[in-house]
């Protein structure tokens, strides 16, 4: 069976890898001997990474781009493949949400959630795949969620775009196995990243069914990927959730959490 030291020595991009589960990856694929491509808006952080990893002897380089950006892709594409580097692992990690009532939320919020969570991750595997499949090589990951798995209520556009990773993921997978590529769809539930702070949900209301730290979601990632995986939910109260409401009508799930995750009043 395959296992992640078939990485080592391997380029792996990484983007959103400033923070959470991105940085994450990033470190849990140095482990395993990857040489790593940086991506995301922050410099800084991109920086710091790229330092604590190069310090443990991996080959680092940083592309600072904005994937709310449409050109954002070709952009990392030229400083990667168009510069004579082979781009073996893709993580398509990056991604927005946003928390609250559709009607009330500003408008281009929700666009960027599409263009990044959707349209980016199209755009980076459209440039990246074909290099994958004439080198009969490559794995490719992309972070959708368990918000993917039902529609959610005040979370609408967000879980609808992480519907759309897992399907693209799972096509995608069925596409390229026979040429040697890899895809796989990581799906975590609650997880220990700034996600809740920036998304603008600090109810606490998911976090009392138990918050999964980063670096084990990486963990179980990484190791699914190197395996072919078409999917992983990297825990037990994730993957009894993507089970169950298989058999749970949808519309006692929306009116389920509708109550559960109502924002309050002021």
């Amino acid at each position: 069976m395959s296992a992640p030291a078939e990485f080592h020595g391997k380029w792996a991009l990484v983007t959103g890898s400033s923070a959470g589960i991105g940085a994450a990856l990033a470190r849990e694929l140095a482990r395993h001997g990857a040489n790593l491509i940086l991506t995301a808006r922050r410099r800084e952080r991109l920086d710091a990474l790229a330092a604590e990893l190069g310090a443990k002897g991996t080959a680092t380089r940083i592309a600072v781009a904005d994937l709310n950006d449409p050109a954002a892709p070709q952009q990392i594409f030229d400083a990667t493949e168009g510069a004579g580097i082979d781009v073996d692992i893709l993580v398509n990690n990056a991604g927005l949400g946003h928390y609250g009532e559709f009607y009330k939320l500003g408008p281009d919020q929700e666009y960027s959630m599409v263009r990044v969570n959707c349209e980016a991750v199209v755009r980076l595997a459209r440039l990246f795949t074909p290099r994958m499949v004439a080198r009969r090589r490559g794995w490719m990951l992309v972070v959708s969620s368990v918000a993917g798995f039902q529609p959610m209520p005040y979370h609408a556009v967000y879980a609808s775009t992480k519907v759309f990773d897992r399907f693209f993921s799972l096509a995608l997978a069925a596409e390229v196995e026979r040429f040697g590529v890899k895809v796989t769809a990581l799906c975590p539930g609650i997880t220990e990243t700034e996600f809740f702070s920036v998304s603008g949900n600090n109810s606490g209301t998911f976090r009392r069914y138990g918050v999964q730290s980063a670096e084990e979601v990486a963990r179980k990632a990484v190791v699914a990927l190197a395996r072919g995986k078409r999917i992983i939910v990297p825990n037990f109260k994730g993957a009894f959730t993507a089970f169950l409401v298989r058999f749970v009508p949808t519309s006692f799930i929306t009116s389920f959490l509708e109550n559960a995750i109502r924002p309050k009043e002021p």
